[in-house]
């Protein structure tokens, strides 16, 4: 017995000293929310006060010295952040995470964004505002670097912190516009689809091109008025697995005066990404004589993206405009070092990097450029062709002005300031969303577009010698789709079509009109909109498409073939209201009958990992409800059935049979067991929560949660067998500003302020969030000072006395 209680005693002692050493460890890594530091180079003090939710409130007496403090207590929250952001362009993650990465870190090198972000950079003029601006935000992440705590990160991963320069800002704006582009995962499977399986089948989708869909109208403000295959599925996958934030769609409406109760602008701007920890925004609010922002900020970019301040507010949504293409290149059949451009053959330029790897030998490769840009087969492992196939990017091959697009945005003070900046965002595209204290209401799509031919397809690969040209005719920038102040007193985007200047529409990878069709049903009948009704508008899950999807499919049912609770289920489906709420049976049933309907529709021409790929894209989705209402298609017939031809009722039939029996198996036959909640969950991951035992530490969640794949309350999944939809993407903020009362704005963030997990701000918004509720975006210096939880100051350095 004595030797059972030593033991008892030793093991108790044993927990009390690990939980004595986790607390130390939390205290000594955690962020500093209070007391004094010193800067070098503030020229004044800097006081930084941190509201409830973690959010700081900086005011300095310059601008400069603000950004400095910016940097800093960005860093101290986000440094993990900073650093993977910064690394995916660079090719830089497999010095982080190994072997499985070097694939991923090869194409972004051969993309060319970190050659282009040098580039850029040896071109800036250092003097410049805005750079001079940069700069002061960077010594703020650095002097962080070298004096603060490392974050536990860096501690797992066995990584050293290094100094951030303007390059690594250029290369987490190129990552972000990478992960705009959805031509990578369109482009190649569309062609090899057509190249083995014939035109047809690619033309009768055709109709997913742009016909019959709800187009953003434009407006032009009137001179007396106010002012292969899936190309990156490997390099996605690895990206997804790490939870690196992709952008994905978003929505954004802006209400002018005549459309509000109190009669002024309400702004509303929710960007969908993917769902990652920390979160992709990190908010701050700086106040200076001369500049004052509340704004949403990439990680190691010093000037925000999205933002408000008493005069204006603004946001984006995706543009979703075509600005990748890719071309298949002739090799000289007597000297494989050559290709053919217009003119001539041409020597393959050579490109050789390096990538470090963490536990094994540096990787040396090379890759082949043309004048297109670089050759992918080598470098994707889904390109078997031995076709060379090179991509052009309108990123890499322009001129970089977008820290002078942001700088201008956030520092602009009126409406044609603001859109006096907007030429200089190149790519990717943006729908910049505009409201401002004197009633303007605007919309302007952003990106730097060019003319194309009727005869080009720019869905496809282009064949040898064909496609674009090379010297492409830019279009100017009033040629963009935009809107300003238009008659039905709203804009809005939900990255829908929009329609064209000049009565071509431009080619894109837009979305289906399942949320725009919404947005507009619910903004055009209302005249007195207020903040309680936009947040709720926000938080909306209904889904007129969905229902019509429904109606579509049901009238094709054979219900004498159906046994009685078949039929029950058939019912209470036809009368959903399509609001996909957490106890909704008819929301789980619809999906797993729009997965079948799929499945058996295309499955058997395209086998199962290109049907999977093709689900992935933006094109597929735009399909559902064109083959739902479409009577006639090559794609009803099963090629695996030689013997029979198969309809489309046959299709809907069985694919509602399946469904019902693949429900009835996970939640029993009773339909009312076969609640939302079950099936559809949010999990906030981190890329060391990859690591079981490490999971419930870094994830937060996971949550049942509202909303589903293109409703307003965009909850989206991908469709798999299992039934089972784990969110990857949706509603990375969602604010919601009323120039009526700018000072009580809303807003609210997926999980918390801070990516540091031993902060108090880690993840206490999580539950807000996923329930739909928001918080406040203090902006008044006393209401912020009375109800501020800590006050840390930021000082000159003090010379030593001698």
């Amino acid at each position: 017995m004595k030797k059972i209680k030593k033991i008892g005693g030793l093991f108790l002692l044993f927990v009390v000293l690990c939980l004595i050493s986790i607390g130390v460890i939390a205290y000594l890594l955690s962020p500093d929310y209070e007391g004094e530091k010193e800067l070098t180079n503030l020229s004044e003090e800097v006081e930084v006060y941190y509201d409830t939710y973690g959010i700081p409130h900086i005011y300095g007496t310059n601008e400069e010295d603000a950004l400095r403090a910016m940097g800093y207590v960005h860093a101290q929250d986000r440094l993990w952040q900073m650093e993977l952001l910064r690394r995916i362009a660079s090719g830089g993650l497999s010095e982080v995470f190994g072997q499985d990465l070097v694939s991923t870190d090869k194409f972004f090198l051969a993309l060319g964004v970190n050659d282009a972000s040098e580039k850029a950079v040896s071109e800036l003029n250092l003097y410049d505002k805005e750079i001079r601006l940069a700069q002061a935000y960077l010594d703020g992440i650095n002097q962080f670097i070298k004096e603060g705590p490392t974050p536990v990160e860096f501690y797992l991963t066995g990584i050293e912190k290094r100094p951030f320069e303007l390059k690594d800002v250029y290369n987490t704006i190129g990552y972000m516009a990478f992960s705009f582009a959805m031509a990578h995962k369109s482009d190649p499977l569309l062609t090899n689809i057509k190249n083995t399986l014939g035109a047809d089948y690619i033309n009768d989708l055709e109709e997913g091109f742009g016909k019959n869909t709800l187009r953003i109208p434009n407006y032009e403000l009137k001179s007396s008025e106010v002012a292969v295959t899936n190309l990156t599925t490997a390099v996605m996958e690895s990206l997804e697995a790490l939870a690196i934030p992709l952008f994905e769609g978003s929505n954004g409406w802006v209400l002018g005066p005549e459309k509000t109760k109190n009669r002024k602008v309400l702004f509303a701007n929710d960007p969908h990404i993917s769902f990652s920890q920390p979160t992709v925004w990190y908010e701050a609010h700086i106040s200076t004589p001369t500049y004052k922002i509340y704004g949403c900020y990439l990680a190691g970019v010093p000037f925000p993206v999205l933002a408000h301040n008493h005069e204006m507010a603004y946001g984006v949504t995706m543009f979703e405009n075509d600005d990748v293409d890719f071309y298949f290149e002739e090799t000289n059949s007597s000297d494989a070092t050559q290709y053919r451009t217009e003119k001539e053959w041409k020597n393959f330029e050579t490109v050789s990097k390096s990538i470090t790897v963490k536990d094994a030998e540096d990787v040396q490769f090379s890759y082949r450029k043309t004048n297109h840009g670089p050759i992918m087969n080598g470098l994707i492992e889904q390109i078997t062709s031995e076709r060379p196939m090179a991509m052009r990017w309108v990123y890499t091959e322009n001129e970089n002005r977008i820290m002078t697009a942001l700088y201008g945005m956030s520092h602009a003070q009126n409406m044609v300031q603001f859109q006096n900046a907007l030429p200089n965002i190149h790519a990717p595209g943006l729908n910049v969303m505009y409201g401002d204290a004197q009633d303007n209401v605007a919309w302007w799509a952003t990106a730097k577009l060019y003319e194309i031919p009727d005869s080009v397809n720019t869905k496809l690969v282009f064949e040898e010698n064909a496609g674009l040209p090379l010297n492409r005719k830019y279009l100017d920038f009033t040629k963009n789709p935009h809107a300003i102040n238009p008659p039905w007193n709203y804009v809005y985007s939900a990255n829908n079509e929009p329609d064209s200047m000049e009565g071509k529409p431009y080619p894109g990878y837009y979305l289906p009109e399942n949320r725009a069709k919404r947005i507009v049903q619910l903004l055009e009948p209302k005249n007195d909109w207020d903040m309680a009704s936009v947040r709720d508008m926000m938080n909306d899950v209904t889904s007129i498409v969905n229902t019509e999807i429904i109606d579509d499919l049901a009238r094709l049912m054979e219900v004498e073939q159906l046994s009685r609770k078949q039929i029950d289920a058939l019912d209470r489906i036809n009368v959903w209201s399509g609001a996909s709420v957490l106890e909704s049976s008819e929301t789980t049933l619809y999906h797993r009958w729009i997965y079948y309907f799929l499945k058996n529709t295309f499955e058997d021409e395209l086998g199962e990992t290109r049907f999977q790929q093709f689900m992935e894209t933006h094109f597929l989705k735009k399909q559902i409800a064109l083959m739902a209402a479409k009577e006639n298609s090559i794609w009803w017939d099963d090629v695996l059935t030689p013997d029979k031809v198969e309809t489309k009722e046959q299709i809907v039939q069985i694919s509602f049979l399946q469904a019902y029996a693949s429900l009835s198996k996970d939640f029993g036959e009773d339909m009312s067991k076969w609640s939302w909640k079950k099936v559809h969950t949010l999990e906030h991951g981190h890329p060391i929560g990859q690591i079981a035992a490490l999971r419930p530490f870094f994830n937060v969640g996971p949550f049942a949660v509202e909303g589903t794949r293109e409703v307003i309350n965009n909850m989206a999944f991908s469709y798999d067998s299992t039934g089972f939809y784990k969110v990857s993407y949706g509603p990375s903020t969602r604010r919601v500003i009323d120039f009526s009362d700018i000072e009580n704005s809303y807003s609210i963030s997926p999980t918390g302020q801070s990516g540091n997990p031993f902060s108090a701000h880690y993840k206490d918004q999580a539950k807000m969030y996923a329930k739909g509720e928001f918080r406040k975006m203090l902006m008044n210096k006393d209401e912020i000072i009375s109800t501020s939880k800590s006050l840390l100051i930021l000082k000159p350095v003090q010379e030593a006395a001698e």
